[in-house]
Order: C-alpha cells, then structure tokens, then sequence
C-alpha cells in the first residue's frame, strides 16, 4: 500500500547530512508506487510535533542534487529528545496522530545517538499504539561515536579538515618559533570520544614524509577524552617537543577529563539532553603552559568550523552519506523497522566497504570509544592501527561548485504543507 513519508535531520549538522537528505528524496521518488509524498520535518522531530510538514515534491530534480554539495541542515535541525514513553506519552501521541492526519508509514530520522533512541522509541510507540510505520535510522554524527557502523558519516570531512588545518597551522608556527610563538593550541569537538582529535595525527603521518632533517612531529600532542590528564607528563611533553623542535603543537578535544573523571572545561550548564556543556578547554591548556613553562602560545576553536567545511569534504565521506540515505529508504521498503543504514568495512587497504543494517535497540544511547590500541602508549599520539583506519575516512576531494569565488550553495522553497489538525502542541 502506498504511503508517504516523514524525513527529518537531527542534532549538530555536517557537511554531509544534506547529501544524505537528497538521497533519500531521490530514492523516494523512484518508488512512486510505495511512497507518495516525502515530507521533510521543519526543524526536526519539532516538525512532527508542531505540524510543520515540508513538502519536498515542490522542489526541482536539480534542487535536491544540489543538497550534495551543500552544507548546513537544508530543513532545518533540532536538539530535542522524546522523553520516556510511560511517563510523557503525549508527544509520541502527538507525532502518530500528525503522521496519522497526513498518512505517513515511514519515518526516517537522521543523526546521532540521542537521535536512534528517538527512531527507536517511535517504532515502539507505534506498535504499542497499533499504527502501521516503518522506523528507519540514517547515521550521522562529527563524533564518530555510533557503535555497530564502521563510522559515521560527517566525521571523514571534519578529520580531513582538522588534520589539514593542524597542517597548516603548524608550518605557520614553526616559520616564527625561533622569535615569537612557540605553542600552538587547537580545540576540537568530541565529548567522551577522541576520534576528531586523533584525525589531528594524520597530519603527522603526512609530515613524516619530509625529507631528512624536517620537522615531522606535529601535532606532538593529543589530548583524548579516553586518557586521564596528567599535568605533569604533559608540560614533560610539551617541553621536550619545544627542545627538540622549536615548538609544539597540541589538539586538544573538549571533553578532556582528569583523573576524577571531571572535564576540565566544564561550564556549570547543561544542554537539552542533560550533557554538560563544554567549552574553553584551549585557553585553559595554552595558558597551563604559559604559567609553568613560561612559552608564548596562540589558541584556536574549530568549533563549527569543522563540521560545516563543505568546501574541504572527503569524498569518501560524501559518497557514505549519499549511500546510507538510500539504503534507509530500501531497508524501509523491505520492512525492516527499528533499524539503522550502516556502513560496513571489509578492508583498509584498498578500502572497500558496503552498506548493511543494525537493529537500533543496539546502537541508541550507547558510545564508541577510541580503541586502547589506537592511543600510542604514552596516551599523547595515535598507533599505526589508527592511522589505518582513519586514512581511507578522508581520501579524496569533492569540492563544491563556485561562483564569483565563492562556492555555490543551494537554498530550498521549503514550503509547509496544510496543517489538518485543528489543536496545536506545547514544547
């Protein structure tokens, strides 16, 4: 019986969540039969609970194409979190009876962790409540913290991004080091996972090709989340890359935590779904060093630099997220709810892989960490096993069009769709 459909994005964007998006809009539209229009959430699951559908029929081949290449949420993101089902079951009435009023049986929903347990908890609540629909997860998360997928689309850009941007940065530091700065600071996302942070050492790996007698080492420090840290082996560290090199450069992620397990950056503030806020842990280690060790530094944020660098994205990391959105819509169309698209690796070197699926009950609301044998052993640099995996992760370019030098992005009608329910809804 053919059905429409409900699409929405979830959580911190990337430079790839809308090559996603279109993937599924394109493979909807190649099934006719089975699925008639696809509505796009305005502002994520907030759409399906404040009826505020996108009709994406109104938008041109040419204009969903152009989502590959563009960055950002084209319809709009959110960080909420359906809460438990026993004790507020009114917004999961809320989502069936909207879905009920405009006859959607698939919902696909595209982001990270807290983002599965929202996938998982519809297919529950629809069952329980006897409605037909066909719960589909579309992986996406910077962190690369999804269990089960090999990784996560939106994390080979910002790992190509950041240990380009460590690259360069470090040629800067080390041309003034000999009269000005000596230490270069650089924060990066990842609460509890350091998998953007140990992209920073594949700028290492590149440097080590030099020739003989050139500076190979940056960035001489990493601080994981996964490591305890260890003030005193660090500025250790951090000295003995000043005297041999020069300089130092450290990546730091923002979770880093000590050995109490307390994150250093702490802010007192929680976000929406209860996880500290952080931020400001690059300052804090720049400024250790200038205290103890006397050197001058400079610090940097990337921030949402890196997860919105579409103009740098890995190509490999494109053509996972267009892949992972149409296998969501097949997996649907084979009835295969309460599950995820993953991207399932079957060598590093050449680098092959494929898409398969997970059933959501084991990836919603649990982590992957960095492995013990991707941390080198002195808890400050990544293995020859890490690099293995990450190097396919940001092979090569697919850069976006341009015009009058700057690129070329695409802006969609976004028109909403008539709402049919007389009664609106309170978040």
């Amino acid at each position: 019986m053919r059905k429409n459909a409900f699409y929405a994005q979830s959580g911190g964007v990337t430079a790839v969540i809308n090559a996603s998006a279109a993937a599924v809009i394109e493979t909807c539209r190649q099934h006719p039969d089975r699925i008639g229009t696809l509505y796009a959430g305005r502002n994520g699951i907030l759409g399906a609970l404040r009826e505020e559908l996108i009709d994406t029929s109104l938008e041109s081949d040419e204009s969903i194409a152009a989502l590959k290449h563009t960055p950002g949420g084209a319809f709009g993101s959110c960080r909420h979190k359906l809460k438990d089902i026993d004790t507020h079951l009114a917004e999961y009435e809320r989502i069936i009876e909207v879905f009920r009023a405009h006859d959607i049986g698939y919902f696909f929903y595209n982001g990270g962790g807290d983002s599965s347990d929202t996938t998982l908890k519809m297919s529950q609540v629809a069952e329980k409540m006897g409605y037909p629909l066909t719960c589909v997860g579309i992986p996406k998360t910077v962190d690369n913290d999804l269990p089960l997928t090999d990784c996560s689309p939106g994390f080979g850009s910002v790992a190509k991004y950041i240990a380009t941007s460590v690259m360069e940065a470090t040629l800067d530091i080390k041309s003034m080091c000999n009269s000005s700065t000596r230490i270069f600071v650089m924060e990066v996302m990842g609460r509890h996972a350091g998998w953007i942070a140990a992209a920073a050492g594949l700028a290492q790996s590149e440097q080590a090709e030099l020739p003989d007698g050139a500076v190979g080492h940056a960035p001489q420090v990493i601080l994981f989340p996964e490591v305890a840290f260890d003030e005193a082996a660090f500025l250790e560290k951090v000295q003995a890359s000043v005297d041999r090199d020069g300089f130092c450069t450290v990546v730091v992620s923002e979770g880093v935590q000590n050995a109490d397990g307390e994150f250093l950056a702490k802010s007192g503030l929680k976000d929406v779904f209860g996880h500290t806020q952080l931020g400001g842990v690059a300052p804090l280690i720049a400024n250790l060093i200038k205290d103890r060790l006397g050197h001058r530094y400079h610090w940097a944020v990337a921030d949402y630099l890196q997860r919105s660098a579409r103009h740098i994205v890995s190509a490999t990391d494109l053509e996972h997220a267009i892949a992972v959105g149409r296998h969501a819509v097949e997996l649907a169309l084979e009835g295969k709810n309460a599950s995820m698209a993953i991207i399932v690796r079957e060598s590093d070197e050449p680098y092959h892989w494929h898409v398969g699926d997970a059933p959501l009950s084991e990836i919603a609301n649990v982590e992957k960490f960095m492995p013990d044998n991707f941390i080198s052993s002195d808890g400050f640099g990544i293995t020859a096993e890490a690099k293995r995996y990450l190097k396919p992760l940001i092979k090569g370019e697919a850069p976006p069009p341009f015009k009058d030098g700057l690129p070329s992005y695409v802006t969609l009608r976004n028109e909403l769709v008539a709402k049919k329910l007389p009664n609106s809804f309170d978040i």
